[in-house]
């Protein structure tokens, strides 16, 4: 009985796709080529909808900024002088923390434009 040999083709001929050869013959299958190909346009996905969810997190951190001084003075407006007073003592400690919240998405967002 003749043997069947099953005929290797090789797409990554330059060895640019190390990573994708998953069972180490030294050969990147098409099939491990599709593998690779579907697991770096996830890893391309979840490092965009990780961007998004950053720039959401620090433009609803800017917008409590803004909104926390309105609070403070509607309190005042109202009569609500203890919530005025409560606000009031936690507004350096909120803008001390919000304000580092925004600077680390912009610093990361400086460094990563750097590259």
């Amino acid at each position: 009985m003749a043997e069947d040999k099953k005929k290797i083709v090789t797409v990554d001929s330059d060895g640019s796709l190390a990573g994708a050869d998953s069972n180490g013959d030294g050969h990147v299958s098409e099939s491990e080529l599709s593998m690779h190909l579907e697991f770096k346009r996830k890893e391309l996905e979840d490092a965009d909808a990780m961007r998004d969810a950053q720039r959401k997190m620090a433009w609803f951190a800017l917008y409590g900024m803004l909104l926390y001084p309105a609070m403070v003075v509607l309190c005042v407006v109202f009569g609500i002088d203890q919530a005025s007073k409560t606000l009031g003592d936690m507004a350096p400690t909120y803008f001390v923390s919000v304000a580092a919240i925004v600077a680390a998405f912009y610093g990361k967002s400086a460094l990563e434009n750097k590259k």
